[in-house]
């Protein structure tokens, strides 16, 4: 189990790395000049020159990535060329709220994709097929179109809910549940849509676990003695069915995090997900080099609290044995 540990951990390193490495040429090489974004267009060409000198953006390229590792490996993240604050502190501000929509929407999707998966198992045929078109629509629909509609149909139509932001302008007089109460009803939009579209994957792939596991022997042994069908979804098939599951939350963390890129900036939800638009749009490389390793970072942690979950629950995989294996 450790070594099974280790060489995953390592893995992962390597995926931040090539993550990080591609980003960094990527942005580089891509249209668009940060100093000439920061200094205007009435800046001369000696101001340009001068600028990108005291930024190192004259040197060659393997020489500002060498550079830029060995300072990051040190905790020196830099500063933004965009705003001139510590790029620390300006990523530290936007962490807990992707935290705070990403943890609550991982959350959700997975306990409401699990409970409509087991219903589709345990329904007719009719509930089933109208719950299979309702979930592949879901996970279908591109993630900022489905923002847009929340907001056209509960802010502009209907006028429940406040679009934009995490809080309201008078967040800071408001205090106790009152300020509460604000930062749910600025939440509940972004956490809808990144929910609903989890909701529509996880259901798909529990609904086809759920009924591989009712097909094996146990589980027809279970029915033979007369257990209710809920009984044999709760006790004998959930439980089994949960290992792919789990192993499909390691696998959904990226496609979660980029969904939440343009869902925050959909919802001008402050986290690093808008940082790091704002940031692309502005050439701030250090932000988007740091935005995306901690973001790689983030991803490789859920993927090896997923491989654990995994151990936890099958007792073969936690001693490093499966049926067919050594």
């Amino acid at each position: 189990m450790v070594a099974t540990v280790a060489r995953r951990t390592l893995a992962g390193l390597a995926v931040v790395v090539g993550a990080v490495t591609l980003t960094f040429f990527l942005v580089r090489l891509a249209p668009g000049d940060p100093v000439e974004r920061l200094l205007g267009p009435q800046a001369t060409a000696a101001q340009l020159a001068a600028q990108r000198h005291a930024l190192g953006l004259d040197r060659p390229l393997p020489a500002q990535y060498g550079s830029w590792l060995a300072r990051f490996a040190r905790g020196d993240w830099g500063r933004s060329i965009a705003t001139g604050r510590p790029v620390r502190a300006l990523l530290g501000e936007a962490v807990p709220a992707t935290v705070e929509l990403v943890g609550l929407s991982l959350v959700l999707s997975y306990l409401l994709g699990i409970a409509v998966g087991a219903l589709q198992v345990t329904a007719g045929p009719r509930v089933d097929a109208a719950l299979s078109v309702t979930t592949v629509t879901l996970f279908a629909l591109p993630g900022y179109w489905l923002g847009l509609m929340l907001v056209m149909a509960f802010t502009y139509w209907a006028g429940w809910l406040p679009a934009f932001g995490a809080a309201g302008l008078d967040a800071d007089v408001l205090t106790g549940w009152s300020r509460r109460i604000d930062e749910l009803r600025h939440l509940a939009l972004p956490l809808t849509t990144l929910t609903l579209i989890g909701v529509g994957g996880t259901a798909r792939f529990a609904r086809g676990a759920m009924r591989d596991v009712r097909s094996q022997p146990f589980v027809q042994t279970a029915q033979a003695k007369g257990l209710s069908p809920w009984q044999v979804t709760h006790r004998h098939v959930a439980r089994n069915a949960l290992i792919p599951v789990i192993t499909l939350l390691g696998l959904s963390l990226p496609a979660l995090f980029s969904s939440a890129v343009l869902v925050e900036a959909v919802f001008a939800w402050p986290g690093m997900g808008r940082r790091l638009v704002e940031a692309v749009q502005a050439r701030d490389y250090p932000v988007v080099m740091a935005a995306t390793t901690v973001s790689a970072i983030l991803v490789v942690l859920g993927n090896l609290l997923a491989d654990a979950g995994v151990a936890w629950i099958d007792p073969r995989v936690r001693h490093g044995t499966r049926e067919g294996g050594p």
